[in-house]
């Protein structure tokens, strides 16, 4: 925004991990940003995060690389283990390996480690940036402008909006009417878990997943290694609440693990609150922008849990949204459709190569170490490993066409 032109207004919907990165990717830009984000303090669930070379690459361009990295765990692996024997077999590394074969390094972070780094850049950048305590009810737009309508009956303005409100979005609402949100027969449990409450030989820095009949579980360390986090995901159909604050307890998750080698029991043993939440299917929308309305992240393209890319792809939305702003900015409709078509077909991709995994891990020929044995070296041979994952860690956010 050169000379004397007035800087555009963006308005975000939401302080989340894709609404700071967008935020501070248009704040780098020249753009006047302005993020409405309902809680009255800014804080993310205490949960893990899985950040591939593709994100941290993201972070870095961002100038928030060096902070992240300083509270994360740098993985030195990641392995698949049987739910029955703990039979392990190594999937691929992602210490030093990540960053040689896709020159960023594979972070797992601690949910409020990674929004506490952001949401700093974001403040330092400005200061007011970030409106907290301020609920979304509806918006309207006109050729020149949107307007935000919040539930404390004031009005926010700006030149674009863009709906980072996860997967309950109002602005996905606003623009194309009711959820089409399906159960998926499945049902998700979450805990962090103090390291040191851990039997010795776990207290590693490996990702782990453990694959089984109708359920598969995940762990990996966080903050310097000081946590590990914890998800487990069972196949049941007797709760279909879709909320990340739902509490379980330790004596639900442990049933529905009953007879799962006994590293997992421990886990389960040392998680004071589990909380559980329903696992819904979405069908990938069409389009997500309309004038001068786009969104970002969960409330675009959400995704099973299966690929551990949903953060990731959200903090790509929003690097990808301020480029594409960037570069025509007196055509705000026009360069919000060029931000979604750069990442219609990817995130689409995306979103099915998650339902494919949960069949992948929940395979019934899991169910005994023989039939195990040949399903795994089948499904996790290095080459078909590799066609899975390396176009989703090769992608270079700032070099794609926008």
């Amino acid at each position: 925004m050169a000379g004397n032109e007035r800087r555009l207004r963006i308005l975000i919907a939401g302080g989340g991990l894709g609404g700071l990165t967008a935020a501070l990717a248009l704040l780098q830009r020249g753009f006047d940003v302005q993020v409405l984000e309902q809680a009255t303090e800014l804080r993310e669930v205490g949960a893990g995060v899985q950040i591939s070379a593709n994100g941290s690459r993201v972070l870095h361009a961002l100038g928030v690389g060096e902070a992240v990295e300083r509270e994360a765990c740098e993985a030195s692996g990641k392995e698949i283990r049987l739910w029955s024997s703990g039979q392990t077999w190594k999937l691929f590394d992602l210490g030093a390996e990540s960053v040689a074969r896709y020159g960023h390094p594979y972070y797992t972070v601690y949910r409020p480690d990674l929004h506490g780094a952001l949401a700093e850049a974001v403040r330092r950048a400005s200061p007011d940036a970030i409106r907290l305590d301020a609920r979304v009810t509806s918006f309207s737009q006109d050729a020149t402008c949107v307007t935000l309508h919040l539930a404390d009956g004031s009005e926010a303005k700006g030149d674009a909006l863009i709906g980072a409100d996860g997967i309950h979005s109002r602005i996905r609402f606003g623009l194309f009417g009711e959820d089409r949100a399906r159960f998926s027969g499945m049902l998700a449990w979450r805990g962090v878990i103090p390291m040191a409450a851990l039997p010795s030989h776990m207290r590693r820095m490996v990702a782990t997943n453990w694959i089984g009949p109708g359920r598969h579980v995940v762990h990996y360390p966080l903050h310097h290694g000081e946590l590990m986090n914890f998800v487990g995901i069972v196949e049941r159909s007797d709760w279909q609440v879709e909320s990340w604050t739902e509490r379980g307890t330790t004596e639900e998750l442990a049933a529905d693990f009953a007879g799962w080698h006994e590293d997992v029991q421990a886990m389960i043993r040392t998680i004071e609150v589990p909380y559980k939440w329903a696992l819904m299917l979405r069908p990938p929308l069409e389009r997500w922008t309309d004038g001068r309305v786009t969104l970002l992240g969960d409330a675009c393209h959400p995704t099973l849990p299966m690929m551990a890319q949903g953060a990731v792809q959200a903090i790509e939305d929003g690097f990808v949204l301020g480029r594409a702003l960037q570069m025509s900015p007196a055509d705000i409709p026009a360069a919000l459709l060029r931000y979604e078509e750069a990442r219609r077909e990817r995130t689409n991709r995306m979103v099915v190569a998650s339902a494919e995994n949960a069949a992948r891990f929940h395979n019934p020929a899991l169910a005994e170490a023989a039939g195990a044995q040949a399903y795994v070296d089948r499904e996790w041979a290095e080459e078909r490993v590799r066609e899975r994952y390396d176009w989703l860690f090769s992608y270079r956010v700032d070099e794609i066409a926008v």
